[in-house]
């Protein structure tokens, strides 16, 4: 029996030692910079937006629970701890996105092509929207910083096929060719 627990400890230890090394090794494209991080939004509890929401009032959106918050804040404590240099913060100008940037990294712009495009009439601009936000993308220069958006799982989809969680992180090149990824939650 005293075996068997040694040797589940062991395996327990590589595997947190794994998953450390694995994580590390994720946070390098972003540490190289010059890269785009596209950000999901922290947790903000249910899907969608209530019917009849308005984009300029937080109180008719879903917006980020106390979790959400935190996850907020961790992410900008990992930025920090990781040396992640920024260039500039995009948001989408949804509420829970400009939260999630605000209690993250304090400084950011609105960007409307990241905004959310699940629902009505918001759909109908995801063709726009993409094509707007890889233009910028071309004409962006981070001398040395990256440059991170912080947007929704529909955009983070069309633009890099990834599916993320709340509060996930993608990290691409310029061309959206995802380099790695990191799970906040």
């Amino acid at each position: 029996m005293k075996k068997q627990i040694i040797s589940l400890q062991i395996i327990i230890f590589s595997l947190i030692s794994f998953y450390s090394h694995s994580t590390e090794q994720n946070w390098k494209p972003a540490q190289d910079g010059d890269k785009i991080i596209l950000i999901r939004h922290a947790k903000a509890p249910g899907g969608g937006d209530p019917e009849g929401f308005k984009i300029e009032d937080c109180k008719t959106q879903r917006n980020l629970d106390e979790f959400g918050i935190n996850q907020s804040k961790k992410i900008g404590k990992l930025f920090k701890e990781k040396k992640i240099k920024i260039d500039q913060v995009l948001s989408s100008q949804w509420c829970r996105c400009k939260d999630t940037a605000k209690y993250a990294f304090g400084n950011f712009k609105e960007f409307s092509a990241l905004n959310s495009t699940y629902t009505q009439p918001y759909d109908q601009n995801e063709k726009q929207q993409i094509k707007d936000l890889k233009n910028y993308i071309k004409s962006w220069s981070g001398k040395g910083g990256n440059l991170v958006l912080v947007t929704h799982y529909v955009i983070i989809l069309a633009i890099t096929g990834e599916t993320t969680r709340s509060g996930e992180l993608v990290i691409t090149d310029k061309n959206f060719k995802v380099l790695s990824s990191i799970d906040t939650f």
